[in-house]
């Protein structure tokens, strides 16, 4: 299984980024993506009818906007961005995110590493230390380690 570092390089990590609106905040790490080489321009277009079509938000505190099946050719290579907003981003339905996590999965690579972060945010303190923390480093440690107990 890939690591989180391999996918999740530390300069595709931003710490402490200003309140924004949902679509901002897709269409950034959508940029973050397509800036770092995981996918085309036209995987942002994915990203946003993701969103329309049902919420990435997946609870604690956290979104994972990725793209519709369809845009699945616009991936170059598995990867993945982290914004984290320590005032939150509305998400819709009361829901606010404070870690926003883009990804772009070619196959099925992306798949360990999604699993690692969803069992990671499943406990609010692990989110906590996300939404708090004050390095790139920081965030890449809680994803790497937060999933073993």
């Amino acid at each position: 299984m890939a690591k989180a570092n391999e996918i999740l390089k530390m300069e595709n990590i931003i710490i402490g980024e200003k309140t924004e609106t949902k679509q901002e905040a897709i269409e950034r790490v959508g940029r973050m993506l397509v800036s770092s080489g995981y996918a085309t321009p036209n995987y942002i277009e994915g990203m946003r009818k993701r969103e329309a079509e049902i919420s990435t938000y997946i609870g604690n505190g956290i979104a994972i906007p990725h793209g519709v099946n369809e845009y699945k050719k616009e991936i170059l290579s598995t990867g993945l961005v982290v914004v984290q907003y320590p005032n939150g981003v509305d998400f819709g339905k009361g829901n606010t995110a404070y870690i926003v996590i883009g990804i772009a999965g070619k196959g099925d690579e992306h798949l360990g590493i999604l699993t690692k972060i969803a069992l990671t945010v499943q406990d609010k303190k692990n989110v906590e230390h996300l939404r708090n923390a004050k390095t790139a480093q920081e965030i890449v440690s809680v994803i790497e380690e937060g999933a073993k107990e």
